[in-house]
């Protein structure tokens, strides 16, 4: 690309209304623990990674919020990959996370992807999928 260094997915924000509710529910859905955590004045910005990959999470606590925050209609979903998904299902339904259904999605017969989606406390929908092909 011409010399030019390429851009480097290093993290995603969410705007959280309670740390310590989040920082449970990503603990125990995707083993997501505390890279740093940075804590200001108004908010705190706190990083979650695992040994998965080095791409985080960062999720932002302002500090006078009280009320939820409205997703809108333009919030659509992070997604992870896993190498087990029914197991990966099964353990997360018996950590009562109430993973949303398996979808097989075969357009015309043809198998896109193996999924299901899970809602984080604050209503972030998250699409766990089946590691494969494109989704590694």
């Amino acid at each position: 690309m011409n010399g030019v260094p390429m851009a480097k997915n290093i993290h995603s924000m969410i705007r959280v209304l309670d740390e310590a509710r989040s920082l449970a529910f990503y603990k125990a859905a995707f083993d997501l623990d505390i890279a740093e955590r940075l804590d200001f004045q108004a908010f705190t910005l706190v990083y979650l990674s695992n040994t998965e990959s080095e791409f985080e999470l960062e999720l932002t606590i302002n500090k006078d919020r009280t009320e939820p925050y409205n997703l809108g209609d333009g919030y659509g979903h992070l997604a992870v990959s896993v190498s087990d998904l029914d197991a990966e299902h099964a353990r997360l339904e018996q950590a009562g996370l109430n993973p949303g259904k398996l979808i097989e999605f075969k357009p015309d017969g043809v198998p896109v992807g193996h999924f299901f989606f899970i809602t984080d406390p604050d209503g972030y929908k998250i699409e766990v999928l089946q590691r494969g092909g494109r989704f590694k």
